[in-house]
């Protein structure tokens, strides 16, 4: 069967932090032919290993890319990649993704508030506005 994994059954599966839960999250996953990792899935997920459970961003890369190397496992890898390699840099997994998708959209700039982001990726791709 093919099935696609909701964030919080994603969450217990990677942390199994909750027993019960986890080991319904695992029957799940394992039983399936093919896991689809929405991205914003995969998204919520750093946002949450970040944040709820203090999880360092090197340590949350490595396990995503553990689980987007399974061969089940099916993700638009290219924004995951993207994602990954602005978490890597220090930045957010999302913000990544969004510039991926600004990429993909055509669009010249991602205009941006976030000096985070504009401070981790090339000038030509990201404007930020500095509000007075």
């Amino acid at each position: 069967m093919r099935i696609a994994v909701d964030t919080n059954v994603l969450v217990r599966f990677l942390t199994w932090d909750d027993e019960p839960q986890a080991a319904l999250a695992a029957q799940a996953i394992e039983a399936a032919e093919t896991v689809v990792l929405p991205t914003v899935v995969l998204c919520e997920t750093v946002w949450v290993l970040r944040r709820a459970y203090k999880l360092p961003p090197r340590e949350i890369a490595a396990t995503l890319r553990d689980l987007i190397d399974s061969k089940p496992v099916e993700v638009d890898r290219v924004a995951a990649e993207a994602g990954l390699a602005l978490l890597d840099r220090g930045g957010d997994f999302a913000d990544g993704v969004i510039l991926h998708d600004a990429e993909r959209a055509g669009a010249a700039q991602l205009v941006t508030f976030d000096r985070a982001l504009a401070a981790l990726a090339e000038p030509r791709l990201v404007r930020q506005l500095d509000p007075v």
